[in-house]
């Protein structure tokens, strides 16, 4: 049997096992796995460096899979190399499986991400390969010299994130990257032609990308662009790769069922599947078989990684040996851990908005946290992310030493690409925009809380204190939005993101702490525009760690609770002073976190917020906010409206946020 047989029969078991794993789940999608089989296998069978025996050896290839709804030909791959029994195949889709039906990031077998809405999977792999980049300029070739790839389909090149995540990776002449692009021509509901013209090669030559053009289902036609591909050390390469949509399928009568639309998204079902199963060389009644010379085949493939890797790793000692300060980088790099910050220097000047306080935190992080990247959408004057650049310099094409990443206007994007940063390892990611904006993030806000990955979003701007901008730049229903997945848990029963809206500069401190020490799930640090007076003298910061504390000068017999976060606080202290002139008694809590708050002990949230008293809250944002927090028997004041454009002085007036109508909000609800 030739080798080229083997190959063909190899991707053929792929295609057995993932139309086979569609049809006992009775869901799923077995066209595309099927056309992407030859790509796939000979990616994995002989182009793919990893090390067998350590999956999380740091020097690996990284594979990124765009479209999800592809997994049973990723699991079937992944199978032939030992990462996954049949069994395991067996339970696609099932409960607590580990096959799920869209992938979930798992290092351990060979998964690098989670792959979630189509565009992006890719849109990660742009990132970890300036990741590579970055940390090449700082350690060197000899330990950064893997290939990042990436596997999209149609759907995932329509999505309008393709558009960001291939303009900066021509840009920044990503040569670490291949992507191969699956173009069949078929999707769910249609044929592509029905809702795309455009010359796709065209597209990404004019972003500066390397394209080439390969027969999709032919072993040699992929090794030809894969080895031209592996040559290019200017540009990112998009191999554009002709498939067939369930290649190998037949209908229930025999007669051709590829090219169909309905194989996309359905089981191939009845005789339709028992037909295609023995045309690809398999047996219905036991489908579930790795074939001999398959095993033969990924056999030798583990035993050529072996050699490879151990020369790799031969080197890697070498360069340690004579690097031993940058080993030990590296090694602190890729723990997870937290970094070590000596905040001791920082001092902050009063009565700032936290976004300035927030720069002045970023700029401390730039001296001291050397593989840390921080990010803007175009806006780094404005939502002070500049306090980290002014400390460095932008990352450019043919430099990756600074650590400020210019994303451009792309939110989605830029969000994307920093948590591929963390993807591929020894990166920690900060990126900023204004608050309101945070709607563009919002899908891979969730994919970075699914994944657990550390990434701190910075959003400023954080209420109608916008003022001129008028509405459509205010936000109103953000903050809500965003302490709703405040109240997920993770797989691991953690807070599924942490958000943080300081009252001050030097709680914005406390906050910003909190983030760097939190490597588990995604930070978000919500920020003010506007200048904020700070909490009196004599608020123990430190107690912002438990995410909601009371503020210096409350009394202790107090007749109301007045609650806020953010901007709000500042509001409730000059409400405080009017109402102590009425006799009126209160206390004043900041909650920066109601997240933190709530995991602590049920003691504490006792001692702060009493089940039986008087509680009012405030927030720029919708009441919704902070109804958890004051209760039944409480009131908020917030908005129900979306703003105005006025000087945020005028709207605070307008509104209702200052003392005197905390003044009077408060007397009413006592009353």
């Amino acid at each position: 049997m030739n080798e080229k047989h083997v190959m063909n029969m190899a991707a053929d078991n792929i295609r057995i096992l993932a139309a086979s794993m569609v049809e006992k789940a009775k869901s799923g999608h077995p066209g595309g796995a099927m056309g992407g089989a030859d790509f796939i296998n000979v990616l994995f069978s002989e182009y793919l460096v990893y090390d067998p025996d350590d999956a999380a050896w740091t020097g690996r290839d990284r594979f990124y899979l765009d479209p999800g709804h592809m997994s049973p030909m990723l699991y079937s791959a992944l199978a032939l190399q030992g990462r996954f029994t049949i069994e395991e195949l067996k339970q696609f889709r099932q409960w607590q499986s580990p096959t799920p039906g869209h992938p979930e990031r798992d290092i351990m077998r060979g998964i690098e991400n989670t792959s979630g809405p189509l565009g992006q999977g890719h849109t990660f792999a742009a990132g970890a390969a300036v990741a590579e980049k970055f940390l090449e300029a700082r350690l060197g070739k000899e330990v950064m010299k893997h290939k990042i790839y990436a596997y999209i389909s149609d759907g995932g090149i329509q999505e309008e994130i393709s558009q960001g995540a291939g303009r900066l990776a021509g840009l920044l002449k990503l040569s670490n990257l291949i992507m191969f692009y699956d173009s069949n021509d078929i999707q769910l509901s249609t044929e592509c032609s029905a809702v795309m013209c455009e010359d796709t090669a065209a597209k990404y030559k004019a972003w500066g990308w390397n394209v080439l053009s390969c027969n999709g289902n032919d072993v040699d036609d992929i090794r030809r662009a894969l080895d031209s591909a592996l040559t290019e050390t200017e540009r990112p390469t998009l191999i554009i790769g002709k498939t067939i949509m369930a290649k190998g399928a037949l209908k229930d009568d025999g007669t051709s069922y590829e090219h169909s639309i309905k194989t996309h998204g359905a089981p191939l079902g009845g005789d339709a599947y028992v037909n295609t199963i023995k045309n690809l060389g398999g047996n219905p009644d036991n489908p579930f078989v790795v074939f001999d010379e398959v095993k033969d085949l990924y056999a030798r493939r583990r035993e050529e990684l072996k050699t490879i890797v151990a020369q790799r790793r031969k080197e890697e000692k070498q360069w340690a040996e004579a690097n031993p300060e940058k080993a030990e980088l590296m090694k602190e790099w890729f723990s997870g851990n937290a970094p070590k910050i000596d905040w001791s220097a920082l001092v902050q000047k009063p009565n700032q908005a936290t976004r300035a306080a927030s720069a002045a935190c970023l700029g401390l992080l730039a001296e001291q946290v050397g593989n840390m990247v921080c990010s803007s959408a175009d806006l780094s004057n404005s939502d002070k992310t500049d306090g980290f650049l002014k400390k460095t310099h932008d990352i450019q094409p043919d430099d990756f030493t600074g650590a400020f990443f210019q994303a451009g206007v792309s939110e989605l994007t830029m969000a994307c690409m920093c948590i591929g940063m963390y993807l591929h390892g020894g990166v920690i990611p900060a990126c900023g925009t204004f608050f309101v904006f945070s709607d563009y993030m919002k899908p891979a806000v969730r994919m970075a809380a699914l994944m657990e990955v550390p990434i701190k979003f910075v959003w400023t701007h954080d209420a109608f204190r916008v003022g001129e901008d008028g509405p459509t730049h205010e936000p109103v229903e953000q903050e809500a939005q965003i302490r709703l997945m405040e109240k997920l848990k993770n797989h691991h029963g953690k807070d599924s993101v942490r958000v943080f809206r300081p009252a001050d500069v030097n709680e914005t401190t406390v906050c910003w702490q909190m983030a760097m020490e939190n490597m588990q799930t995604p930070t978000a640090l919500v920020l003010s525009r506007q200048n904020v007076n700070n909490l009196p003298e004599g608020t123990d910061y430190e107690q912002a760690r438990r995410g909601a504390y009371v503020v210096a000068g409350s009394d202790d017999n107090y007749d109301v609770i007045l609650l806020a976060s953010g901007s709000e606080v500042s509001t409730l202290v000059a409400g405080a002073e009017l109402l102590r002139k009425d006799g009126i008694k209160v206390r004043i809590v900041s909650v920066p976190s109601e997240g933190l708050f709530r995991n602590q002990p049920k003691e504490y949230q006792e001692e702060i917020l009493p089940k039986n008293a008087k509680i009012f809250g405030l927030t720029a944002g919708l009441p919704v906010t902070l109804e958890g927090l004051v209760g039944n028997n409480g009131k908020v004041f917030g908005l129900n409206s979306f703003g105005f454009s006025a000087p945020y002085t005028v709207l605070d007036e307008k509104l209702g946020f200052n003392a005197e109508n905390v003044y009077n909000q408060v007397k009413e609800f006592l009353n």
